[in-house]
C-alpha cells in the first residue's frame, strides 16, 4: 500500500462534523470580538456546540447566529430552550434589536425569522419549515428519557443548520458530549464509546459510561481533537486569545453551615451516615432545623432564592420567610414562567425552588444570595449558584451551604467533584487548543487523523 493509499485509508476510518456553513451576512453591534470569533466559526462550520460559561452572552450569539441563518435561508430558525428561558430569550431579543416570536402551539406570524418555544412543546412544531434549530442549554439532552432525547435528534435531522448552546459541561462528562455529536449528526453516542473509550467490566453496557469507563490507550488527545472539530470551550475571553477586560467576576463567598446531627439510638456521638437511604433519613429528620437556619441567613440579604431538595422543605420555607413564594413543579407552566418573571422584575422578594426546576439559564444577576441544602450533585450546585454569579453581577455574591454533621461527606463529596471538574476543563482546553492550532495549520477542512488501531 503507498503512503497516499495509506492516508486515504486512515481519513476514510475519521468520524468528523464537515465544515458545510456560509460566510456571516449580519452583525450584531452589541457583541463583543470574542462573541464575534465564537458567531463565525460556528457558521461557517454549519453545524456545530459552543460552550460558553454562564454570562459570556450565549443568548445573543444564538440570536445572531439564527438571524445569519435566516437571512441565508429564507425560512426561520427555531430556538429550543427550557420552560424558564424560551421567554427570557424574546426579551433578550428585544434588547439587542432583534425579532423573535414565542410559539406555544407551532404557530406563528407569517414573515417571523426567529421563533422559540420550550423542548416539552417540539412535538407541535414541523422542523422541515425552518432553515435553522438551536438548542440553548443543550445539556438538558442527556437529562431527557430515551424517548423525549431520540426524538429531538431525530426532528434535528431534517434541518440543516444546527446549533447547540450550553455552558461549559463538565469535562468529564462524556455522555453530554455524546448525546451533543449525536444530535449535531456527527458521530454516534454509541460509535463514540466504541471508538475511544473501553470499560474494565465486560458486562456493563455502554449507557453506564462514567461509572467504569475510561479512554482507550492514548485515544485522549484524539478525543478532544475530535470534539474540537465541531466544538468550541471557553470560561472567559483570554480561552480564545481576547481580553479579560470586563470579564472578570465579583467575589464569591461560599460559606458552610453545619447543624449537629443527634445520635442516632444507642450510640453516643452522631457518625457519618452511608449510604443513599441513611443520608435521605437524615436530611428527612433534620428538614425543620435546616430550614430555619437557611430562613434567618436568607433574610440578612434584599432578596435571595432558597433552593431545595424535597418539597416538605420548599413547603415549610415558603410558610416561615415573608415574601417567599415557591416556584413547585406541580406548577402550570403559565403560573412558573409568571413567577419567574415577577421574581425577575424585583416583585418577589425570595424564592424557594429546586435547581431541577429554575437552574437552567436564567439571569438573575439582580440577586446576590442564595442558601443551598447539602447534595452530590456539583453540576446541580454549579448551575444553581451561576444564576447570580455570572459575568453582569455588580455585587459580590454570597451562597450559604447548609448541611449537617453526619453529613459531612456528602460537602467533602461535592468539593472533590468540583476540583476535579475545573482540572478536566483546564486539560480539555490544553487539548482544544492544541486542535485548533493544528486546524489553522492544516486548513479549516483538515480532519484529525485517527490512529488505524482506534
Amino acid at each position: 500500500m503507498s503512503v497516499q493509499e495509506y492516508r486515504a485509508f486512515v481519513e476514510d476510518k475519521t468520524h468528523l462534523a464537515g465544515e458545510f456553513g456560509f460566510d456571516p451576512n449580519y452583525s450584531n453591534p452589541y457583541c463583543f470580538d470574542f462573541q464575534n470569533s465564537l458567531i463565525e466559526w460556528s457558521l461557517r462550520q454549519g453545524r456545530s456546540a459552543t460552550f460558553a460559561d454562564c454570562g459570556l452572552g450565549k443568548t445573543l450569539m444564538q440570536l445572531v447566529w439564527a438571524e445569519n441563518v435566516h437571512r441565508k435561508t429564507n425560512k426561520p430558525v427555531l430556538i429550543l430552550a427550557p420552560l424558564s428561558v424560551s421567554s427570557q430569550t424574546v426579551d433578550e431579543a428585544d434588547k439587542f434589536g432583534i425579532e423573535a416570536f414565542r410559539s406555544a402551539d407551532g404557530r406563528w406570524p407569517h414573515g417571523k425569522g426567529i421563533i422559540t418555544t420550550n423542548y416539552e412543546r417540539l412535538h407541535h412544531f414541523d422542523l422541515s419549515a425552518f432553515g435553522g434549530i438551536v438548542c440553548d442549554e443543550s445539556s438538558i439532552l442527556k437529562n431527557f428519557d430515551g424517548k423525549i432525547r431520540a426524538a429531538i435528534t431525530k426532528a434535528m435531522r431534517k434541518v440543516e443548520y444546527r446549533g447547540m448552546y450550553t455552558a461549559t459541561p463538565s469535562p468529564n462528562d462524556y455522555t453530554e458530549l455524546g448525546t451533543t455529536s449525536e444530535a449535531l449528526g456527527d458521530m454516534a453516542y454509541m460509535d463514540m464509546l466504541s471508538t475511544f473509550f473501553k470499560s474494565n467490566d465486560d458486562t456493563l453496557h455502554p449507557a453506564h459510561i462514567g461509572q467504569n469507563w475510561r479512554f482507550k490507550g492514548h485515544a485522549e488527545p484524539h478525543f478532544w481533537r475530535w470534539v474540537a472539530s465541531w466544538a468550541r470551550a471557553i470560561r472567559k475571553p483570554s480561552d480564545l486569545g481576547f481580553s479579560d477586560d470586563g470579564w472578570v467576576l465579583p467575589e464569591l463567598i461560599e460559606t458552610h453551615h453545619q447543624i449537629k446531627s443527634k445520635p442516632l439510638d444507642g450510640e453516643l456521638f452522631a457518625m457519618p451516615v452511608r449510604g443513599l437511604p441513611m443520608e435521605r433519613e437524615e436530611k428527612k429528620a433534620t428538614i425543620k432545623e435546616r430550614c430555619e437556619l437557611a430562613a434567618e441567613l436568607i433574610q440578612n440579604h434584599d432578596t435571595g432564592v432558597m433552593w431545595c431538595q424535597f418539597n416538605a422543605e420548599a413547603d415549610l420555607l415558603a410558610e416561615i420567610v415573608p415574601g417567599a413564594v415557591n416556584l413547585q413543579g406541580a406548577d402550570k407552566d403559565d403560573a412558573k414562567e409568571e413567577k419567574f418573571r415577577a421574581f425577575k422584575a424585583g416583585e418577589i422578594k425570595y424564592l424557594v425552588t429546586k435547581p431541577k426546576i429554575a437552574a437552567l439559564g436564567v439571569n438573575w444577576q439582580h440577586c446576590a444570595a442564595c442558601t443551598y441544602f447539602d447534595d452530590y450533585s456539583y453540576e446541580q450546585y454549579y448551575q444553581a449558584v451561576r444564576r447570580f454569579w455570572r459575568f453582569g453581577q455588580k455585587r459580590s455574591v454570597t451562597v450559604h451551604q447548609i448541611g449537617t454533621t453526619s453529613l459531612s461527606n456528602v460537602a467533602n463529596s461535592r468539593k472533590r467533584k468540583a476540583e476535579a471538574a475545573d482540572k478536566m476543563f483546564h486539560e480539555m482546553m490544553e487539548h482544544m487548543v492544541s486542535a485548533q492550532k493544528a486546524r489553522k495549520i492544516f486548513g479549516n477542512g483538515s480532519k484529525p487523523v485517527f490512529p488505524a488501531w482506534m
